[in-house]
């Protein structure tokens, strides 16, 4: 069945335009739902125990794949223009592949956190039914001052003799607090993590239908917009990826 082009006999002006306005419109889309979970960290931050952790080496590996293909791509989007059409879908093809690994990477970095308790936990009720709930921000594991510490009230929390303090109030420890306080810190990463790989599925999807387009010819020298504007989207989700890394683990 032939594949159906709305732009069939219109000026490749108004097609190239047309389709880099509605992406940036997705753009647009993406930014104003990461700048709402962002924003909410910011206001949680000053209400609630928050943990501020290490970042785990499957996230470097991460911001790694991600920078590393969008190099691919611009060389596919470049070889397309030359008129290399074999060379370009290389290139997509490695863009592929670095996009998978970045998905694996930040799912593994997250769990990695959640073993050391930033996450859910399983148990069984006294029914027997098994249910889920989310570790306190005191059941965190690791070294406190390595890797991981809290932060309340806007001070960094001292542990001394098992005790949590906060440093212009040492006579009253709030230990009792960080024990039981949701580790809404935990959650909201999981969140920002799953929400975005979410998104990279979506150019992952996109790039099997370039592919296939490129194969039939769909795709060419002479029109490649559809190559250049899923560009735009895959740059936007790794400087959005490398921005999100940098405010969790080091700004925030």
């Amino acid at each position: 069945m032939a594949e159906t082009n709305v732009f069939e006999g219109l000026d490749p002006e108004v097609k190239f335009r047309t389709k880099k306005m509605m992406m940036w419109f997705i753009v647009f889309a993406v930014l104003m739902l990461f700048a709402g979970i962002t924003s909410a960290m910011i206001v949680m931050n000053g209400k609630v125990i928050w943990m501020h952790a290490i970042p785990p080496k499957a996230f470097w590996w991460s911001n790694a794949s991600i920078v590393l293909s969008s190099v691919t791509l611009m060389m596919s989007v470049r070889a397309m223009r030359k008129g290399a059409a074999s060379a370009s879908k290389v290139w997509l093809g490695l863009t592929f592949f670095l996009g998978l690994l970045f998905a694996v990477s930040q799912h593994n970095g997250w769990m990695y956190l959640k073993s050391r308790n930033a996450g859910s936990y399983t148990y069984q009720t006294e029914s027997g039914a098994t249910a889920t709930n989310w570790h306190t921000a005191g059941r965190m594991l690791g070294n406190y001052g390595t890797d991981f510490w809290f932060e309340m009230q806007g001070q960094r929390l001292v542990l001394e003799n098992g005790e949590y303090y906060i440093p212009t109030k040492p006579d009253s420890p709030v230990t009792n607090v960080v024990m039981t306080t949701f580790n809404a810190s935990g959650a909201l990463i999981s969140v920002l993590v799953y929400v975005h790989i979410v998104h990279l599925v979506f150019g992952l999807l996109y790039m099997v239908r370039l592919f296939w387009q490129m194969h039939r010819g769909v795709v060419h020298a002479g029109d490649f917009v559809s190559l250049s504007t899923a560009g735009v989207y895959w740059h936007f989700l790794g400087v959005l990826w490398l921005y999100l890394f940098a405010f969790v683990f080091y700004i925030f």
